[in-house]
């Protein structure tokens, strides 16, 4: 055993919550909140100066760069510290850019403690821990990946939700809009669906994206 303590970085864009998440975690032995940070950009230079084990982050942020950004640009320096999402949201297109992200755990904000102190301490161990509806998610993918939306189409159909045309998805992800409409129309052969709004409900009911 070692008493070395694990050192924590807490980035979120709400002080009330930062200020939660240390309440709960200075109650576990063997743990130290060394900073703390409101904005994805502060979380990248703090959690660079070599002093923090695991980042607590959250997925959204105010303008600027998201937590799945935010955990790439850590993750890609060698010896960076693990990345732990905390967040409201499990749908795939959060879960999935955030782990494609070199997030080693992703949790719940409703989680209880106790869950969030034994996930900090997996973190630390290099070990990935899942909240549960993630997990399943994540299984069912793996299990009919055929059936599976890609992270694209997932894209795609969120930029839908918001209401974007298919000319202006095109333009904000870099495709032609011929892409665009491929990837909408494989979209609605794995969901069953024949048409956009369709297509975006059954995604929401089924924890693809997030209602808007």
């Amino acid at each position: 055993m070692t008493d070395t303590p694990i050192r924590l970085l807490l980035a979120d864009d709400h002080p009330v919550v930062r200020a939660g998440l240390r309440a709960v975690l200075e109650t576990e032995p063997g743990f130290v909140v060394v900073a703390e940070a409101a904005t994805a950009e502060a979380a990248v230079a703090r959690a660079t100066e070599g002093d923090i084990d695991v980042v607590l982050m959250d997925l959204r942020f105010g303008p600027g760069m998201t937590g799945a950004e935010a955990t790439a640009a850590i993750t890609a320096h060698p010896g960076a510290p693990r990345v732990l999402i905390v967040t409201t949201y499990d749908t795939d297109a959060d879960t999935l850019p955030a782990i494609e992200s070199g997030a080693t755990g992703y949790l719940l904000k409703d989680a209880p403690p106790d869950d969030l102190a034994a996930a900090v301490r997996t973190a630390a161990a290099g070990r990935t821990t899942l909240a549960p509806t993630v997990a399943d998610r994540l299984l069912n993918r793996m299990r009919m990946p055929d059936a599976a939306l890609t992270r694209r189409e997932i894209e795609v159909l969120a930029l839908v939700a918001d209401g974007l045309s298919n000319r202006a998805i095109a333009a904000r992800l870099h495709l032609t809009e011929g892409t665009v409409k491929s990837h909408l129309a494989r979209s609605y052969t794995k969901l069953g669906v024949d048409s956009r709004t369709a297509a975006v409900a059954t995604a929401i009911d089924i924890g693809l994206i997030r209602r808007r």
